[in-house]
C-alpha cells in the first residue's frame, strides 16, 4: 500500500543490533537528526555476542554508559584448560591490561542486556527505533538518499536523508542495493552456541577450555547460578544443515569432548551456524557506507566482531557530523573506507590464525596445543611483556591508523608513540585522561615542561568551536611514554586517535594541518 507519508532526515540507520544502536547514540552526542529502523519487534531477547572490549567501554564511558554496562556482565579473571577431562593447567588475566586502559579487563556481558542498555540511552535522549520496519529500496544522488521502507502497518514510506548507514548484518541488504562485493570463505566446520544452566563440580568463576586434537569447545561463565554460555564446533564430518540440528545433537557432542560429569539442567538458548570470514570490497559508496557484520564477518575467536562493529559508527560519526554541521568538505568521508578497510582486512587476518591455533588438525598444532601450551601459558601471562603484548590486540586499543590520509607524521619522527595511534592511556593527577577528553571535538593537548608556561599564540575563530584545548604538565610517566622530554602539542581526532604531533611552540602547524584536513 503507498501513502503520501514522508520524512526528512540527516542520517538514515538501518538495523538496530549493536552497531547500529552504538551509531545512534554517537550521532545523540553530535547533535545529528537520524532514522533508526530494525524488522526486529525490540531488541534481541538473547545473549548472541557477549564479549566486551575495553575500546568499546572506553567509547562508552563518553556518554555515561560503560560502569552500567560492567555492572550488567562478568569480569573474565581466569581460564582453565582441559585435556582429556583433567585440567592441565590455569591462566590468571586478572587486569591484564593494568596501566593501559581504566577498563584492564574482557568483559563478558548478555548481548540482549548490552543493547537494552544503549536503547535505553536513545529513548532517554528523546529518540526511539522504528521497530518492524523494513528497507525495501533506496536511490541515491549528489544531494542525499531516498530511501522507501515498508511500516508496522505495512504501508510504504519515503525516507529523505543526506546519508544512510546500513547497519543490517551479513544479509544486508543495503550491501547487496549498493552492489558492493562481500568476497571470502566459509568453514566448513558446523558451530554451535548454547546458555545453559549446568550442575557439575565447577563453579562459574573461570573461562573453561577443552584443548583437543580437531573441535573446539569453550565454556564462559555467565550472570546468574551455575549459568554457562557454550560454543564449540561439530566434527567435520558433521553433514546435517543448519537448521536441522537438534539440541540433544549439540549436548551429545559437548558430553563428548568434554569428558567430564556434568549435567545440563536448563536450556536458555542455542543456535547453530557455519561461520564466514568475508568483508566488503569498500565500505562506502556515493553517500551509503556499511558498518557492522554488513561489512565483516568472521569467526568468533578473540570477541572481536560486535566491537569492530561498534568502532566502524564511531569512526563514521565525528565525520558525518562535521560534514553536516558544514565544518569539513565531504572529502573527509573517503577516510571512512580508507581506516576501516584496512582494519577489517586486518581483523579476519588474525581470527581466522587464531581459529587455526585453537582448531586446527595439523599434527605440530595439535601437539603443542595440549601438551605444552598448558603448561607455559600460565607462566607467560604472569610476565608484563606478555600482558601488554595480547592486551591491546585483544582489547582494540592497539588498533591505528597509522597509514591514513589523516595522520600528519612530521612531528613524530623519534617519538614512541605516532599519529594514527589512539591516546595512550595515562594517569593526570589522578584521573584517566579520557576523563578530559569526553566533549565531541578535536583536542588540543599542550604538554609543558615547567621550563615554560604553556602559553603561546591562541587558535584562530575559525576553529575555536570544534577544538577543545587543555594544557598538561609532562609528567615522568607522560613523557617516557611518549619519549620526548620538552614541551610539545597532541592533535586528537574527535575519537580520540592522534592526527599529529607538533614540537613547534608556534600553534601553526596545528592550524595548518586543521585547514587541510577540513
Amino acid at each position: 500500500m503507498m501513502t503520501d507519508l514522508s520524512k526528512k532526515t540527516e542520517v538514515l540507520i538501518v538495523g538496530a543490533g549493536p552497531t547500529g544502536l552504538a551509531l545512534a547514540c554517537q550521532l545523540i552526542r553530535y547533535g545529528i537528526e537520524f532514522v533508526i529502523i530494525d524488522k526486529k519487534e525490540t531488541t534481541t531477547p538473547y545473549s548472541k555476542a557477549i564479549g566486551v572490549q575495553a575500546r568499546t567501554l572506553e567509547i562508552y564511558e563518553q556518554i555515561g554508559l560503560a560502569d552500567k554496562l560492567v555492572d550488567l556482565g562478568w569480569k573474565a579473571g581466569k581460564a582453565r584448560m582441559i585435556v582429556g577431562g583433567e585440567k592441565r593447567g590455569e591462566l590468571d588475566f586478572t587486569d591484564i591490561g593494568k596501566g593501559l586502559s581504566d577498563y584492564p579487563f574482557v568483559l563478558l556481558v548478555e548481548q540482549g542486556l548490552h543493547e537494552k542498555l544503549v536503547y535505553d540511552f536513545i529513548t532517554s535522549n528523546g529518540k526511539d527505533v522504528r521497530w518492524q520496519t523494513e528497507l525495501e529500496s533506496f536511490t541515491q544522488d549528489d544531494s542525499g538518499v531516498t530511501a522507501k521502507i515498508k511500516n508496522s502497518n505495512g504501508e510504504i514510506e519515503n525516507i529523505e536523508a543526506k546519508f544512510l548507514v546500513g547497519c543490517d548484518g551479513s544479509k544486508s541488504v543495503v550491501r547487496h542495493g549498493l552492489g558492493l562485493t562481500f568476497e571470502g570463505m566459509t568453514f566448513e566446520r558446523m558451530f554451535y552456541v548454547a546458555d545453559v544452566v549446568i550442575d557439575w563440580e565447577y563453579k562459574n568463576d573461570a573461562l573453561m577450555v577443552f584443548l583437543m586434537k580437531s573441535n573446539l569447545l569453550a565454556f564462559f561463565p555467565m550472570v546468574g547460578n551455575n549459568t554457562w554460555r557454550i560454543v564449540g564446533t561439530f566434527p567435520e564430518e558433521f553433514s546435517k544443515d543448519e537448521g536441522d540440528v537438534l539440541y540433544e545433537e549439540i549436548e551429545e557432542q559437548i558430553k563428548r569432548d568434554a569428558e567430564l560429569k556434568l549435567d545440563i539442567t536448563k536450556v536458555n538458548w542455542f543456535s547453530t551456524y557455519k561461520v564466514h570470514t568475508r568483508h566488503v570490497n569498500k565500505f562506502s559508496k556515493g553517500r551509503c557506507f556499511m558498518a557492522g557484520d554488513s561489512a565483516h564477518i568472521h569467526t568468533p575467536a578473540g570477541a572481536q566482531g560486535m566491537n569492530t562493529g561498534i568502532q566502524d559508527g564511531y569512526n563514521l560519526a565525528w565525520k558525518l557530523a562535521m560534514v553536516l554541521r558544514g565544518v569539513a568538505t565531504a572529502t573527509i568521508l573517503e577516510t571512512y573506507n580508507e581506516e576501516r578497510l584496512e582494519n577489517a582486512e586486518n581483523l579476519l587476518k588474525t581470527t581466522d590464525r587464531f581459529f587455526n591455533l585453537v582448531a586446527s588438525p595439523e599434527p605440530v598444532l595439535t601437539y603443542l596445543r595440549m601438551h605444552v601450551f598448558p603448561y607455559i601459558a600460565g607462566v607467560a601471562f604472569s610476565i608484563d611483556a606478555v600482558k601488554k603484548f595480547v592486551f591491546p590486540r585483544i582489547s582494540q586499543i592497539a588498533i591505528n591508523y597509522r597509514h591514513s590520509s589523516l595522520s600528519q607524521h612530521a612531528g613524530d619522527d623519534g617519538v614512541d608513540v605516532k599519529a594514527g595511534d589512539r591516546l595512550p592511556y595515562f594517569l593526570v593527577e589522578g584521573r584517566s585522561v579520557f576523563d578530559m577528553l569526553r566533549e565531541p571535538k578535536f583536542h588540543l593537548l599542550t604538554f609543558v615542561d615547567g621550563k615554560d608556561e604553556g602559553k603561546s599564540e591562541d587558535l584562530s575563530e575559525s576553529f575555536d568551536a570544534i577544538v577543545d584545548r587543555q594544557t598538561v604538565p609532562l609528567y615522568p610517566h607522560v613523557a617516557e611514554l611518549f619519549g620526548v622530554d620538552k614541551t610539545f602539542n597532541v592533535l586528537l581526532r574527535p575519537d580520540n586517535y592522534i592526527a599529529m604531533i607538533s614540537h613547534e611552540s608556534s600553534l601553526a602547524p596545528i592550524q595548518d594541518y586543521l585547514k587541510g584536513c577540513l
